[in-house]
């Protein structure tokens, strides 16, 4: 990105500036969508600078045997190539050294520069051509692309939260303890019971040394809230306050967690319990879990109508009768729509190429096999790589059975019928 930033525009240079750069494979497809990675192809691409990259062969380099890839930039690209990149595969265009010189074990012959050199700029695609005698393919391979054959939308597809819930006594005995540092906590109440509450100081050291002794590895904050008669007192009044709720609601089991919720607020609400929401969402979480059969989990609801729907369409770019391919589920009032939470752990993402349609692909690749999904167009990205296997790969047909049978008839004979008796033929 460096030298990319000191080219030469074309009002200080009529020819403006170009850049050849070797790399290693990661540039071309390293980090994701959004990345810094990512994002530098992207600005290279977008701005239409990449001219063509050429993959060298391995062991062309005295220190390393890794595949290399030289990077052409140009910001004053010819009519002919503007908004197209040319990659050539040069990795079988070598010829071997007399004596290997560290990792370096082949070279460029002139002819193969000069073909090199010919196909670039001719801005060719050429297909290697078959080996008469070994059948392997030879030569130089080399193909053209739109920048946009390079980019995709990485796309978020979202699920609904569906959850059961229940109170018992094994649910909530664990907002005895903070998440985040439940072991040690754990191990202390196991160890020293009620007496946290009373007399904390007394076990202090003793819960440093096991902390240590177990590497927990705790930065200093969480040292020192583990210690505290604050965070103790915190968790048992929760677990006090569940304990109520518990004996309020009962210990049946909700399949809607919606109602479930209600219950619980209204509870609170009779009781006169105050509780944070953070406070409330520790208990429901530690009393609820996951079920595919269990209802969805409504988040809210919103009003769509007039100069609101029609921006959230323009947005979108949908028709209303596609909003719930978006995450809005139209009620029974007019206007109204419904939103639901979303399932972290069926959380999925889609790469879809930049010429393709969202909606489409999204319609024809995951409408079918995950009906409630929707996309989630706000946590789009997009993202660019380029991949040399993918575009210059040849596959290669298996052996038939008839060769692969003669192999092991030989190994047999070689193996003095060991073959035979494993196989009980």
């Amino acid at each position: 990105m460096e030298m990319v930033n000191k080219m030469k525009s074309l009002s200080q240079s009529p020819l403006g500036s170009r850049i050849a750069s070797v790399h290693n494979g990661s540039s071309l497809f390293t980090g994701d969508a959004g990345g810094g990675e990512s994002n530098i192809r992207r600005h290279i691409i977008e701005n239409d600078w990449l001219e063509a990259i050429v993959q060298m062969p391995n062991n062309l380099f005295y220190n390393t045997g890794i595949t290399t890839y030289i990077w052409i930039l140009s910001n004053n690209k010819a009519t002919n190539r503007k908004g197209k990149v040319q990659l050539i595969d040069a990795g079988l265009l070598f010829r071997k050294l007399r004596k290997n010189l560290g990792n370096k074990n082949c070279e460029f012959a002139p002819e193969h520069i000069r073909e090199i050199v010919s196909v670039y700029e001719k801005m060719q695609a050429v297909d290697r051509v078959i080996n008469p005698e070994t059948k392997e393919e030879q030569g130089i391979a080399a193909q053209l692309f739109d920048n946009t054959d390079f980019g995709y939308y990485k796309v978020t597809i979202e699920r609904p939260k569906r959850l059961k819930a229940q109170f018992t006594a094994e649910h909530i005995a664990e907002l005895r303890f903070d998440k985040t540092l439940r072991e040690p906590m754990v191990w202390a109440y196991q160890t020293f019971g009620e007496t946290l509450y009373t007399d904390i100081a007394k076990h202090e050291k003793a819960i440093n040394e096991w902390c240590e002794k177990n590497e927990l590895n705790l930065n200093a904050k969480q040292s020192k809230a583990l210690v505290s008669e604050a965070l103790w007192t915190k968790q048992v009044d929760l677990l006090n306050a569940a304990t109520e709720l518990m004996q309020t609601i009962g210990a049946d089991e909700y399949n809607d967690f919606n109602l479930f919720k209600e219950k619980v607020d209204e509870a609170l609400k009779a009781k006169k319990t105050k509780l944070s929401a953070s406070e409330k969402n520790a208990i429901l979480n530690a009393v609820s879990w996951y079920d595919a059969t269990a209802e969805k989990v409504i988040k809210g609801t919103t009003k769509l109508a007039g100069d609101k729907l029609e921006q959230l369409l323009e947005h979108l770019d949908c028709k209303e009768t596609e909003l719930a391919d978006y995450g809005y589920y139209a009620t029974n009032k007019k206007g109204e729509y419904l939103e639901y939470e979303t399932e972290s752990d069926l959380r999925d993402t889609e790469n879809v190429p930049l010429k393709n349609n969202i909606y489409s692909y999204f319609l024809r690749e995951v409408k079918p096999h995950v009906a409630e999904a929707w996309i989630n167009l706000e946590a789009t990205k997009i993202g660019y790589e380029i991949s040399f296997n993918k575009y210059f790969y040849r596959h290669k047909p298996l052996r038939s059975i008839e060769e692969v049978s003669t192999d092991i008839l030989k190994l047999e004979e070689l193996s003095d019928g060991l073959i035979r008796e494993i196989l009980s033929l």
